[in-house]
């Protein structure tokens, strides 16, 4: 599926957050969006989710406006939200028992397990989980969904250095095994570059997208990463507003 917005606007009060945005994000695309904190990067997610309603513009999916909620898209926020009192099972199921598919899903569920890391973890609760597994089984939650266009906001941001590389590893994998849209906020420079096909990079609030960077790489690996020193520098510059 492709996410079209434009001309998106949304305001605080009078702090304008976003003004007149417009993107795309093209079917199986994986895009992500960097930018100064206040920028305006998970108010665009909540838009897009339909938790906040925008005040101008539109959004479009397959080119067919959305508004509200849409079940074409998924929307994963930072902390896991995995319930203590459930089971890791009940816990990645539970848009099946709200859309009273519980038994269908729980079928599908423990088919992924094993692919997401999760095998062997059907019974266990979150805590007695590691942050990353928490997180494999809150992204389990979220393509159980069956929707065509993920919204990531920061998934990796609260776990440690090495577990977010073995995560960020494990996604990239994925992704090219799910072939779904994706959009991911982030404020991981390094992050973007070995994810995205494209990185977007926000200005100031309001301000919009003040450059797009084209990714041309086939084969990523970590050595690859390190060596785009060039490019993370280029980034840093511009997000700092030294090269707009």
């Amino acid at each position: 599926m492709e996410l079209t917005v434009n001309n998106l606007s949304y305001a605080y009060g009078e702090q304008r957050v976003l003004r007149e945005l417009s993107f795309h994000v093209g079917d199986g695309e994986f895009v992500s969006i960097l930018g100064p904190s206040g920028c305006g990067k998970s108010t665009l997610l909540n838009v897009l989710a339909g938790i906040l309603s925008p005040q101008g513009g539109e959004v479009r999916i397959d080119k067919v406006p959305v508004s509200g909620i849409d079940g074409r898209l998924a929307y994963m926020p930072q902390n896991d939200l995995l319930l203590p009192w459930k089971t890791i099972l009940d816990n990645v199921c539970l848009y099946g028992e709200i859309h009273h598919r519980k038994k269908e899903m729980r079928e599908q569920a423990r088919v992924q397990m094993k692919r997401f890391g999760l095998g062997g973890c059907e019974d266990k609760y979150p805590t007695e989980l590691s942050g990353g597994m928490r997180q494999r089984a809150a992204f389990l939650r979220t393509t159980l969904c069956e929707a065509g266009i993920y919204l990531l906001d920061e998934p990796f941001g609260a776990l440690d250095v090495i577990t977010r590389g073995e995560m960020q590893d494990w996604l990239k994998d994925l992704c090219t095994k799910l072939k779904k849209t994706l959009l991911l906020v982030t404020h991981d420079t390094d992050e973007a570059i070995y994810l995205s096909d494209r990185i977007l990079i926000l200005g100031a609030p309001g301000a919009g997208i003040l450059k797009e960077i084209t990714v041309k790489a086939e084969n990523r690996t970590r050595e690859w990463l390190y060596e785009q020193g060039g490019l993370r520098a280029e980034i840093h510059r511009i997000i700092k507003g030294e090269n707009t």
